[in-house]
C-alpha cells in the first residue's frame, strides 16, 4: 500500500480517519488539519480540530459528546465559575492538560507543527498530523449580529445566527507548514474528509499553495460529502452553505471542490444528485456514508481505499 494524505477538520473527519487506520498502515498516512478554529481561551491556546483528531486516533475521544476526552471531569471549570469566569467553552480537566502543555511549548518558541508532533507521539499515534500552517489564521463569521470568532458563533451562540460571510483573517500572510505541499504532491491518494467545506476544508485550501497543489498533484483525489440528504450529521455546514446563498447539498460541496476533485463519495439518499455532480466533471461513488459504528467507519474507509488503489469502476 502506498502513501496517503488527508485534509481534515472536526468530528466527521476524525471518525473516518479512525476507520482508515484500521484498514491501512497508519505510518503511511499524513493528515493536514484545519487551524482556523483555534482560539485563546482561559489563557490557553486551543486547537479544537487537531485535538479531536488526535484524541480519536489515540482512542480516548468522547464519542458521545463529539469533543474532549472520554470520562473527563470538569472540576477546574467549576472552580473558575465560582470565581466569576464565563465557562461556556467546556474544557475537561484532562483536556486542559493538553492545552496547558501546548501553550507552554508555544511560549518556549516551538512552532504549532512541532508541538502537535510531540503531542501525537506522546499519545502513541503513528499517523503524521500536521497543522496546515504555523501562522495564525482566524476563521471569522460575519452574521446578522456582526462579525464574531468561530468559537463565539459555534459554541457560545450555538450557531443560531444567520451567516452572511466568512473571513479567513491572516490568510494572506500565512505560509503552509513544512511538509504540507509535499504531502499533497508526493502521495498516491488525497482524501478530502467529510468536514465542513467552508470553515474546515475551506480554511485549509485557502492557505497559499494548497489549492494549487491539489490541482497539480498526480494523486487521485477523493472527497466524502459531509452533507447527507441536505443536512449535516453534526455542526453548522448546512446552515453556513444556506447563509452563503448555496443549496445545502452534496452538489454544492462538489461544486466547491470541482477544480481538483476526481471522485466524490455521496450517500445513498443523495443518489438523485449523481448525474448533476458528474456534469461538473467529477465521478461519483454512492454508498452509505453515515458512520454510526466502528464497522461503518471501517467499511467506508475500505471503500475509499479501493477507489484509490484498485481502479474500481465508478458507476
Amino acid at each position: 500500500m502506498g502513501r496517503l494524505t488527508a485534509l481534515a477538520g472536526g468530528v466527521g473527519a476524525a471518525r473516518f480517519l479512525d476507520g482508515f487506520i484500521r484498514v491501512t498502515d497508519p505510518s503511511s498516512i499524513t493528515v493536514i488539519v484545519n487551524i482556523g478554529d483555534d482560539d485563546e481561551i482561559y489563557g490557553l491556546y486551543i486547537s479544537p480540530d487537531i485535538d479531536t483528531i488526535i484524541y480519536t486516533l489515540a482512542g480516548i475521544a468522547d464519542d458521545v459528546r463529539g469533543w474532549g476526552i472520554r470520562g473527563d471531569t470538569f472540576n477546574c471549570l467549576e472552580m473558575l465559575s465560582r470565581y466569576g469566569v464565563e465557562t461556556w467553552f467546556r474544557i475537561g480537566d484532562r483536556d486542559a492538560a493538553t492545552h496547558i502543555f501546548r501553550t507552554m511549548l508555544l511560549r518556549r518558541g516551538l512552532k504549532l507543527q512541532e508541538v502537535t508532533d510531540i503531542i501525537r507521539r506522546r499519545l502513541n499515534i503513528k499517523v503524521r498530523v500536521i497543522p496546515v500552517t504555523n501562522d495564525r489564521v482566524e476563521t471569522m463569521v460575519l452574521t446578522d449580529r456582526g462579525l464574531m470568532s468561530f468559537q463565539d458563533y459555534f459554541v457560545k451562540r450555538g450557531f443560531q445566527d444567520e451567516v452572511r460571510g466568512i473571513i479567513y483573517r491572516g490568510v494572506d500572510k500565512a505560509e503552509p507548514a513544512e511538509g504540507v505541499i509535499e504531502a499533497i504532491m508526493n502521495t498516491d491518494g488525497v482524501i478530502i474528509c467529510p468536514s465542513n467545506p467552508i470553515v474546515s476544508i475551506g480554511t485549509i485550501i485557502s492557505i497559499k499553495g494548497v489549492r494549487e497543489a491539489l490541482r497539480e498533484t498526480k494523486a487521485k483525489i477523493i472527497g466524502i460529502s459531509p452533507i447527507i440528504g441536505g443536512a449535516t450529521v453534526k455542526g453548522p455546514a448546512d446552515k453556513m452553505l444556506k447563509g452563503l446563498g448555496l443549496e445545502p447539498s452534496a452538489y454544492s460541496v462538489a461544486e466547491l471542490y470541482r477544480d481538483f476533485l476526481d471522485i466524490f463519495v455521496i450517500d445513498e439518499v443523495d443518489v438523485g444528485l449523481k448525474d448533476k455532480i458528474e456534469k461538473l466533471g467529477i465521478k461519483v461513488y454512492v454508498t452509505n456514508t453515515l458512520m454510526k459504528s466502528i464497522e461503518d467507519r471501517v467499511r467506508i474507509a475500505r471503500e475509499v481505499l479501493n477507489l484509490i488503489f484498485n481502479n474500481i469502476n465508478v458507476k
